[in-house]
């Protein structure tokens, strides 16, 4: 495992807080993505509106592609500064893009509606590969805060076929390939859990054994996956020993992962026109290389 301090990558960029801040060069990208409703053609799952988005690189040098999961505390989706613009910096990136609308509780919904979804859209990414130009061996995730949460579920319960219960043959593995947790909700203990993500996800069903089952640290020995992990310490919405923990598990069942732990940044940077993503330009110095590391980047 490694782990690497912001505080340097703070400090060098610290001045262009207060100086004309630059515009993101990837916002600036024209795609328009092509919407897929990923429940369509399946009789059990008539009339659910989860979709896909798929954002085609104008330049595509990677042979990977992402899911991108927005956070919003499985309550609604931060689809533009989580969604939008984290499928535009990876296609600024030469790497295909997929923002996944799931189901929320907003909506009415619980889990295991939003693993089914991100299943739905990792075996429709993998099946459809070659039409999309992918590597099916090469299919990550990112998300950020409840949509980190998902992430790891998606890495964590890939044997957990949520499909079949549904009258679906994946045909495929459901595991992703690498996941990029931000920010993440990652427990459901009564100490560190970030109570409206919970509330949204267990409803009223608070027993200790639900929130065993969905308190990620507790199964961190099923991730087979590469992972890159980051949070900072003063995140005033979830608790930056969610992100600590989740290390903690990861390092004594041996997952490969980085955890990148800051001292300031607070929660809901994403890929937005935000000081800290200025400022600390996390995604090119930090994320970026990690990929190209790991064969997803080029």
């Amino acid at each position: 495992m490694k782990k690497i301090s912001l505080f340097i990558v703070i400090a060098l960029f610290a001045a262009l807080a207060f100086a004309a801040k630059p515009s993101s060069e990837y916002p600036m990208l024209k795609i328009t993505p092509v919407r897929q409703k990923i429940w369509d053609g399946v009789p059990s799952m008539k009339g659910k509106s989860s979709r896909l988005d798929y954002y085609k690189p104008i330049d595509k040098s990677s042979d990977a592609a992402v899911i991108v999961c927005p956070g919003g505390s499985y309550h609604h989706l931060g689809m533009y500064h989580e969604g939008k613009d984290v499928a535009l910096w990876l296609c600024s990136k030469g790497i295909s893009a997929f923002v996944l609308k799931y189901r929320v509780s907003g909506n009415g919904w619980s889990h295991p509606a939003m693993l089914q979804d991100i299943q739905r859209a990792i075996q429709i990414v993998r099946q459809n590969a070659a039409q999309y130009g992918i590597n099916p061996n090469k299919i990550g995730a990112i998300g950020f805060s409840a949509g980190g949460h998902l992430v790891l579920m998606a890495a964590e319960f890939s044997g957990q076929d949520e499909l079949k219960k549904l009258g679906i043959d994946a045909g495929v593995s459901l595991a992703p390939n690498f996941i990029v947790p931000v920010y993440p909700v990652v427990s459901m203990q009564d100490d560190i859990a970030h109570v409206r993500s919970r509330k949204s996800l267990l409803r009223n069903d608070l027993s200790q054994e639900r929130k065993d089952m969905l308190s990620l640290e507790l199964h961190a020995d099923k991730i087979k996956c590469p992972v890159f992990l980051i949070a900072n310490k003063d995140d005033r919405t979830v608790d930056y020993r969610n992100s600590e923990r989740m290390d903690l598990a990861m390092s004594r069942a041996g997952v490969q992962h980085v955890f990148v732990l800051g001292e300031k940044g607070d929660h809901g940077f994403g890929m937005g026109n935000n000081d800290f993503v200025h400022t600390t330009k996390w995604n090119d110095n930090l994320l970026l290389p990690w990929l190209r590391e790991n064969g997803f980047a080029r």
